[in-house]
């Protein structure tokens, strides 16, 4: 049995009843099954597939809160923080009737893969409650947030660990959120991405999911002589990330015929009026099915069935496992040719192998998903220098992300000679970059550990003294040891 099979036995094994978390671990595993393989003894010597399987911590909370009936609710909160090797924890907080630990901990599996991906300086996490904001007054809302703050705010910090938005947490949700926390901790710090503009959230964040996902597909289109310019597009889903992909993919010139929410699926074959799914879905919170009563030509389907609808690129943005096998191969003998994930996962496993089998592009979520999150480390920089970037600042530094992210899986593929499998691209880029900081971790274990020492032995506070000092020390202990060798080995002669 190979090395990469036993992990994913032992996840199985460690981790009963988690089936999302064993689906993204064995893609994941089976993606690196190529690299492993080339030095098996040397991953296995390290466990590195151990450490990266495993969380490095999980919390589970209750969140008791008041109703509008003045009874008491309770739900369960959690924070899964997976992976520090390359900065805070970084992922968002979903509240949904769905969220367990099964879900949150594939989520945050995928996010770190996702945060390496985008080149910044960011570690994977994700959290969240079974708490469903829909039908729920503000006051009944803000109860939630309160009391789910006021136990998350324990276990996060701007250089610890920084939540986002998810699925059911918007800028209401944040705005409580935040609020909580600063009342809490008394600290006013970016421990929160998507806030309001007016109190240090970033231009373009809520647009930036989308928007990456459709800069990505025009990435992808470019490589292979192709564009968006008069392709029909459908977009699951009709949350920010689809949203915004509608919009950016029409002012790249395509046309987008096809939107849904949990309940079915709208079709416009004059193409989709954002203005009025924004007014439906942002502003009254409706449900999608108010398209068709309010254009003219627009249907409206009850139930699934989205990929009926015949396109040229499919962008799945709803959630997780939304498009199965039987939905692929209907896409694909309507001619599709590109599948793009602006959710985390919304593809099962059979379904992806089946698309890049039979020709279709296909870009996983960990890739393609990312700009938002890179938006996200985007406002912490802004939210460190006290400062905010204009919209066509965040804009293009989004865009720039998403061309690096593309050339990155795209070189891994190739490199391993599986050119446009950008899954395994996806999967391998992020491993080679993680396996470089594990490689290393010796090294920078010793020397953080050796600057502490120096820092409390010498009680010297001021950095760049203590980076000066320790330089020199470190140095000279290297000087003496070299010294000591040749000596020894002059003696030996």
């Amino acid at each position: 049995m190979s090395y990469t099979e036993e992990v994913y036995e032992r996840v199985v094994a460690q981790n009963p009843g988690e089936p999302e978390f064993h689906q993204a671990v064995k893609e994941v595993l089976d993606s690196l099954k190529v690299v492993i393989d080339k030095n098996e003894e040397k991953y296995r010597s390290l466990s590195v597939l151990e450490r990266l399987v495993e969380p490095e911590r999980i919390i589970s909370f209750r969140v008791p809160w008041v109703d509008d009936n003045g009874k008491v609710q309770v739900n369960k909160g959690y924070r899964v923080q997976f992976n520090s090797a390359i900065g805070p924890y970084k992922g968002g907080l979903r509240f949904h009737p769905t969220v367990n630990q099964s879900i949150l901990k594939f989520l945050g599996f995928e996010q770190v893969f996702k945060n390496s991906l985008t080149g910044l300086p960011i570690g994977g996490g994700k959290g969240g409650s079974n708490f469903d904001p829909k039908g729920k007054s503000d006051r009944e809302v803000m109860a939630f947030c309160q009391s789910f703050m006021t136990e998350l705010c324990k276990y996060i910090g701007a250089d610890t660990d920084v939540p986002a938005g998810d699925i059911g947490v918007g800028g209401r949700e944040i705005g409580y959120l935040f609020g909580q926390y600063k009342r809490v901790r008394d600290l006013y710090e970016g421990v929160l991405t998507g806030k309001g503009l007016t109190y240090g959230g970033s231009l373009i964040r809520t647009e930036a999911t989308g928007y990456g996902v459709v800069y990505i597909l025009n990435e992808l289109m470019k490589d292979h002589n192709d564009s968006l310019d008069g392709k029909t597009v459908v977009v699951t889903g009709s949350g920010n990330v689809a949203i915004y992909a509608v919009q950016k993919a029409t002012q790249l010139g395509a046309k987008v015929i096809a939107m849904c929410d949990s309940n079915g699926y709208i079709h416009d074959p004059n193409g989709i009026n954002l203005d009025i799914v924004k007014d439906i879905k942002e502003v009254k919170r409706g449900r999608i099915k108010e398209y068709a009563d309010r254009v003219e030509g627009a249907t409206y389907t009850e139930g699934v069935g989205i990929w009926n609808i015949k396109c040229d690129v499919y962008l799945p943005c709803a959630t997780q496992n939304e498009l199965d096998l039987d939905g692929v191969k209907t896409l694909i003998a309507n001619g599709c040719k590109y599948i793009v994930e602006g959710a985390n996962m919304p593809t099962t496993r059979e379904a992806t192998d089946y698309a890049m089998a039979n020709g279709v592009l296909f870009l996983p979520g960990k890739a393609s998903n990312a700009g938002g999150v890179a938006t996200s480390a985007l406002e912490m920089s802004q939210n460190s220098q006290r400062l905010s970037w204009t919209s066509e600042e965040v804009d293009a530094k989004l865009h720039q992300i998403m061309v690096d992210i593309y050339a990155k899986i795209s070189d891994a593929a190739k490199r391993y000679d599986m050119p446009d499998n950008f899954v395994v691209g996806a999967n391998i880029a992020r491993f080679r970059k993680g396996c470089r900081c594990n490689d290393g971790s010796g090294y920078c274990l010793i020397s953080c550990s050796f600057v502490c020492i120096i820092q409390k032995a010498f009680r010297i506070s001021d950095p760049k003294r203590l980076f000066i000092f320790s330089c020199f020390l470190y140095g000279s202990i290297n000087f003496f040891s070299s010294s000591i060798n040749v000596l020894t080995s002059l003696n030996s002669l």
